[in-house]
Order: C-alpha cells, then sequence, then structure tokens
C-alpha cells in the first residue's frame, strides 16, 4: 500500500543537502557504457526507479554489471555485443520515457528483435517523434496506434541520416544519434531549439566521432566506431535540488548549501529564472568534470517580484525548464506579480498531464490558476492552507507539492507520495532533515 505523506507549514529549510546523482546523465553512461568496448566505472549513479529500469533492461540484454555501494562496473562488449536470452527480448522501462527513448536508438541497430513496454502511465506517452527517425534509418517499429508503447523493434542494418526534428528533445535527439552509432556513415540531428547536450558531451568522453554545429543546432557522429571505456563520476541532479532551492528561497529565514550539483547551461536556466524575480542563489567552487561543469549552489530566502506587467516564460527557454515548471508553479505562488507559461504543451503528456496535476494542486491548498492549452498563468503572492493533493502517480508532482505544503498554513497530505522514488527515492527523509521536527510524517492510505 502506498503512503501519503503529511507536510506541516508554514516551515522554513536550513541546512546542507548533497541530492543524488544526476538522473539525465546516469541513463546515458549506463547505455553507453553497455554499448562500449571494455569495463566502464560509474560513481555516483542516481538511486531513481527510472535509472534501476534502465540497469534491468542493460543486464536483460546479456550485459553484467557489478554494484558496490555508490559504484558499478559496466562490462560492455562493442556496439553489437548485446546477447539477450531469448528470441525476442522483452524489456521493461516501468516510468520512465527516458529509458524506453533512448534504449530503442541503441536497440534498432542490433541483430535481434525486442519489446520495450512500461507502466500504464508511459503507455500514454507520445512515441511516434523516435519512430520516425528510427524507420528512416532502417529500422522497422511497430507501435499500438502507431505511436505508443509497447514498441516491437526488428533490428536492422542503420544507414545514417540528416534529420531535422520538429521538436527540441533532449531525448529524440539521443535516441537518433545512439542508432547513428551503430549506422554506416553519418547521422546528422539538427533541432529548432537548444535541448540539453549531456549526450553530445558524453559521447566525446566516450571517443565518438561527434561534431557539434551549434550554429544550426545540429549534432553529427560517425557511425561503427568502437566507444572507449569510461572511468566516471557523476555529479548530483539539478533536477531534483530545485524542489529544495525553491524552498529555500521562499521561505522566510531559510539558508541552504548543496554541493557537488550538476551546473550545464542547458540546465541551469531555472536557476538563472529564479535569480531574475529576485532570488538569492550564488553558485561556489566552479569547475569542470567529464566536460559538464559542476560546483556548489548557496540559497538564501529573498522576496521575489515580476515586473509591473508580470513575466512571461515561453519559447525556447521552455525545453530547458521544462522539468521545474511544476515547482515553479509553486514558487509563483509566493511571488509579487503575475507569472505566465506558454509553449509547454509537453507537459500534458509527460508522468501525468502536469498542466492540469499543477491547477488542481493549487486548487485543492486554496489558490488560484488560470489554465491554458500550453500552459498556466500564476498571479501572487497568495495564501495557501493545508489540503489533499492527489499526485495522479507523477514524482515532480508529488515533490512539487510537497514544498507547497511547507508553505500552506496547517497540514498538507500527499496522496500516493511514494511515486517520488521515480527520481528522488531519499526527497522525504531529505525534506525531513532539513525542517523542524515533526514537519514531515507518513500516513497510510484511507
Amino acid at each position: 500500500m502506498s503512503r501519503s505523506m503529511r507536510i506541516k507549514g508554514s516551515a522554513r529549510i536550513t541546512g546542507s543537502l548533497k541530492v543524488p546523482g544526476d538522473k539525465s546523465i546516469s541513463h546515458r553512461i549506463a547505455m553507453l557504457a553497455s554499448v562500449a568496448s571494455g569495463s566502464s566505472k560509474i560513481t555516483g549513479l542516481a538511486s531513481s526507479a527510472d535509472c534501476k529500469a534502465t540497469l534491468e533492461c542493460i543486464r536483460r540484454l546479456g550485459v553484467r554489471i557489478e554494484e558496490a555501494g555508490s559504484e558499478l562496473v559496466i562490462h560492455g562488449e562493442g556496439l553489437f555485443g548485446y546477447r539477450p536470452r531469448e528470441p525476442i527480448v522483452h524489456l521493461n522501462a516501468a516510468n520512465s520515457g527516458s529509458t524506453i527513448r533512448m534504449l530503442s536508438g541503441l536497440l534498432a541497430g542490433q541483430r535481434f528483435a525486442s519489446q520495450i513496454d512500461g507502466d500504464p502511465s508511459l503507455r500514454r506517452r507520445p512515441m511516434a517523434r523516435i519512430i520516425e527517425p528510427l524507420s528512416l534509418m532502417g529500422a522497422r517499429v511497430e507501435a499500438t496506434d502507431g505511436n505508443f508503447a509497447p514498441l516491437t523493434i526488428h533490428g536492422h542494418n542503420l544507414l545514417g541520416i540528416d534529420y531535422a526534428s520538429r521538436v527540441a528533445s533532449a531525448q529524440v535527439k539521443t535516441c537518433t544519434l545512439f542508432a547513428g552509432l551503430l549506422a554506416k556513415g553519418r547521422t546528422s540531428f539538427s533541432e529548432p531549439a537548444p535541448s540539453r547536450n549531456h549526450t553530445e558531451l558524453m559521447l566525446t568522453q566516450f571517443d565518438a566521432a561527434v561534431e557539434v554545429d551549434s550554429s544550426s543546432r545540429t549534432v553529427s557522429v560517425e557511425g561503427l566506431h568502437e566507444l572507449s571505456p569510461v572511468d566516471y563520476q557523476v555529479p548530483g541532479d539539478l533536477s531534483s535540488a530545485a524542489f529544495f532551492i525553491a524552498a529555500a528561497t521562499i521561505l522566510p529565514d531559510s539558508r541552504l548549501l548543496i554541493p557537488e550539483v550538476n551546473l550545464n547551461p542547458s540546465r541551469t536556466a531555472f536557476i538563472a529564472v529564479l535569480n531574475e524575480l529576485g532570488a538569492g542563489i550564488e553558485q561556489q567552487n566552479v569547475r569542470e568534470r567529464h566536460g559538464e561543469p559542476l560546483g556548489d549552489l548557496s540559497i538564501t530566502s529573498r522576496r521575489l517580484a515580476t515586473e509591473r506587467r508580470g513575466s512571461v516564460l515561453s519559447g525556447e527557454i521552455i525545453p530547458n525548464i521544462i522539468d521545474e515548471i511544476p515547482i515553479l508553479a509553486v514558487v509563483a505562488t509566493q511571488l509579487e506579480g503575475r507569472l505566465e507559461i506558454r509553449d509547454a504543451r509537453d507537459l500534458r503528456v509527460k508522468e501525468s498531464d502536469r498542466i492540469r496535476t499543477v491547477a488542481d494542486g493549487i486548487r485543492a491548498l486554496g489558490g488560484e490558476i488560470e489554465e491554458f492549452d500550453d500552459g498556466f498563468a500564476i498571479a501572487g503572492p497568495q495564501r495557501l492552507v493545508g489540503g489533499r493533493v492527489q499526485t495522479a502517480g507523477d514524482h515532480r508532482i508529488a515533490m512539487a507539492f510537497a514544498i507547497a505544503g511547507l508553505i500552506a498554513e496547517g497540514t498538507t497530505e500527499i496522496i500516493d507520495a511514494d511515486c517520488a522514488s521515480v527520481s528522488f527515492p531519499e526527497f522525504y527523509e531529505a525534506l525531513a532533515m532539513l525542517t523542524e521536527p515533526d514537519t514531515v510524517a507518513s500516513a497510510p492510505i484511507d
């Protein structure tokens, strides 16, 4: 039986928190290590359920993985080294869109058939966006209504393509480039706006033949070049840290230090948005490791405000704050002025319809929100009061409204709170550590 969590407000955040390994990087490092020629040692891989799903899929493909505490060794056997035991290997991506979309690129060029599926939430998420480039490269991919999991992938000899994506998506880009590793010739991927560049940086670490043209937003990879194994230390996850950054910003008398967190510019738009609103977030001890910038974040509470006419977040910034929009909605209830989010229609097809679940959560706590097809608008500051928030099984909704519970007067109950483990299994323990005793408590479902 899943827990609900009870959060007592109002509260404050104080102390230091080391967040789990970056989830986006963890998926990619595990997948690339699985097709490298040799053994890769990885430290600090994310503990999330999503990343565990990736590791289990890799194991079912015949790759040997050794785990010892925070360190694991993935014994790659080369680009075509997968050795599944079944004629058609069945893989379970659980709730992980990253797993199904990115791993499909590596499966498309293999010499066997595979089927990759997930939970009911994952089965509602669109897959045509990866099926199109894989099909153009020569793979045959079967899907429910041509768009939904389960995906049955008939591996084939692939040919490199020049592909212009209609969406800015790091997952689509990664899927296409991963397939390009197994394809004859050169594969190029361009997109209408910049998305996260972890894949490009990591391919370089594996000695892949990759080129990046920032002016045209194009990444190219030469296929059939063996990958070298790596020794890789995963930085802390900024998307996980975002909930605590927001809490320390908007809760009076709060102060927080988050060390060793990823500060890739494609991930720090959330910090930039908060600082533009008046937040006190400082980056300290910034350095580079494995091509990725990282450092420590120091946060002190501040009053936030928009310009007189409000602020609108739209266009190119949206792909780089897409995971943080639920917690930005919570922040918006406390700032002076109006914050509007547009061009975020992809939120409708995440683990839940995040526009709807955010709106429902705000209203459950007595707040007001204007909902659009592609976003929402919130005018603050608002007085929130304790209530019952339905998470719809969505980890980011659960965590965002746990933070809202720290703001609200009285007790807020987060229903199906355990879904936070999809990305941050230790979330509630961390929240309890940084707040006063009895602020965070579990309770059985009625």
